[in-house]
């Protein structure tokens, strides 16, 4: 009797759920504008009442303005935390969006995404054999500080969130740094999960060109073998053809040499801890910036989210051992090189002098003086789409690099330092009695501060150092963090003065 009931039940909750409205904010709207922070969450909470043993919320951290941060949780069997996800050998993917939140395609292109697997059943499979963690908006305050004039070049919605969130920090600047309350959450979240695969989503701005979608990826340099090899080959040798096959146009990262000149060619735009991919490479996970064009219509920007999303998801369902095992075997490397001697670690990198070749898929332009600049003005002419053969110079070198120490020492008293360690959650070990060690430290000479401040910070721009073998004492409550952790290159990136983004930079 139970089983006969049980069907027409099920059927019934289906029919309901298909029957309801289960049209996006930004849908009803044609995509003219963009729902607030409470209409985004309010959508969420329905899907979530709908389908609960697919989509779960929760809060992972509260904003300066008092405002609640939002992460959805997604899985095919409600795998909702990261045991179970670790447990049934899941790989977990954090997708982000509105981290800058006047490019908020992420958003609106994550709840058709949801909407399409929890309730329209487009996707039965997608999340059967992965966890999808998903934050709407990171910067919610900035989100709600909406005008239509925070990005006035660009094709819609009709008003956008602000770059900064509401203390004017820029989030994408941040994440070695970890100065807002916003970073100090996400890390939290970060280390709880422990991502596979990160996807940030942003709008790119400048010149115009064919392709409705760029994106980008960490040198190889910058990546452990395995997890450089996997990036690869999900990506540019499975991804992006699909991608295209969908009718879009994508290409790598466009950096111009020149802004007012495409043909003079492209370089690496210099991403580094501060960034998001960045310092997913620091935590030995790939991570994927996609970056649709303003200048094309929103729709079709959320629908080249959307897609891209999607596929980067199928090709992780599909072979979910590949990626959890390039991270591991990452994490093993990085905690077996504590015990190589001839390790090297490269802190800086510079372009390779020899450029490859790209056919650019751009379009027409003319040159002509501004009176408004004093300089050239470049504009495009769209009606006439144009390939040009340029020089790339995207690829990058080591440059400056250090043989780890068997340990880093803080002294007790740079508790600001100290700090920061536990807000990553670098792994040390306090000492319990004043202790004398001979340990090499460094002499900083001739430093050059910066002449106007950046994030809240004079930065240190430059200096002379010298490696000297000081005896030093240090007191009770110090800190030693060993490298043999999975999370020594942040560490590394954090304490060695040289290091681009280190803490002596930051100005600490």
């Amino acid at each position: 009797m139970y089983r006969w009931l049980l069907i027409p039940l099920l059927g019934l909750a289906t029919l309901t759920a298909h029957a309801a409205d289960w049209t996006t904010p930004a849908e009803a709207a044609q995509f003219r504008t963009t729902p607030s922070y409470a209409d985004t969450l309010a959508y969420l909470q329905r899907l979530q009442q709908t389908a609960p043993g697919v989509i779960h919320l929760e809060t992972f951290g509260t904003t300066p303005e008092g405002r609640p941060m939002t992460v959805v949780i997604a899985s095919g069997d409600g795998t909702f935390d990261p045991a179970a996800a670790r447990a049934a050998h899941k790989p977990v993917v954090l997708v982000q969006a509105g981290i800058h939140p006047g490019e908020i395609e992420g958003k609106d292109a994550g709840l058709m995404l949801l909407r399409d697997i929890a309730v329209a059943g487009k996707y039965p499979h997608l999340l059967d054999e992965l966890v999808l963690v998903y934050i709407p908006v990171f910067s919610v305050d900035g989100h709600e500080n909406s005008s239509p004039y925070h990005r006035i070049n660009q094709n819609g919605p009709a008003s956008m969130g602000f770059r900064g969130q509401s203390q004017y920090l820029n989030l994408n600047r941040d994440y070695i740094k970890a100065d807002a309350p916003e970073m100090r959450a996400w890390l939290k979240l970060w280390q709880a999960w422990l991502p596979d695969f990160l996807i940030d989503v942003h709008t790119t701005d400048g010149a115009d060109y064919q392709y409705d979608l760029t994106w980008y990826t960490e040198d190889p340099h910058k990546l452990d073998p395995a997890v450089s090899a996997w990036q690869h080959d999900a990506i540019v040798n499975h991804a992006m053809p699909a991608y295209e096959q969908r009718g879009h146009l994508a290409s790598s990262y466009l950096e111009f040499k020149d802004g007012r000149d495409p043909r003079k060619g492209l370089e690496n735009f210099g991403s580094g801890p501060r960034f998001s991919t960045g310092y997913a490479a620091l935590q030995n996970r790939p991570a994927l910036l996609i970056e649709t064009h303003m200048l094309k219509p929103y729709a079709n920007r959320v629908r080249a989210t959307y897609d891209i999303v999607e596929l980067m998801l199928e090709q992780i369902g599909a072979h979910p051992a590949a990626l959890l095992a390039a991270t591991a075997k990452a994490d093993a490397d990085t905690i077996a090189r504590a015990h190589d001697p001839r390790a090297s670690v490269p802190l800086t990198f510079k372009l390779d002098p020899q450029p490859t070749k790209l056919a650019l898929k751009g379009y027409a332009f003319t040159r002509s003086h501004s009176d408004i600049s004093n300089s050239e003005w470049i504009r495009y002419d769209p009606s006439q789409p144009t390939t040009y053969t340029i020089d790339n110079w995207n690829r990058l070198l080591p440059d400056l690099s250090i043989t780890p120490p068997a340990a880093y020492v803080v002294p007790a008293q740079w508790t600001v330092v100290i700090d920061r360690l536990d807000a990553h959650g670098i792994r040390y070990r306090r000492t319990t009695q004043p202790l004398t060690m001979r340990a090499e430290g460094y002499q900083l000479d001739e430093p050059r501060w910066a002449d106007k401040p950046f994030e809240g910070h004079l930065m240190l721009r430059d200096f002379r150092l010298r490696a000297l073998p000081p005896e030093v004492r240090l007191p009770v409550g110090s800190v030693i963090v060993p490298m043999d952790q999975r999370a020594a290159n942040v560490a590394i990136n954090l304490l060695e003065p040289q290091a681009p983004d280190s803490l002596l930079h930051w100005g600490y």
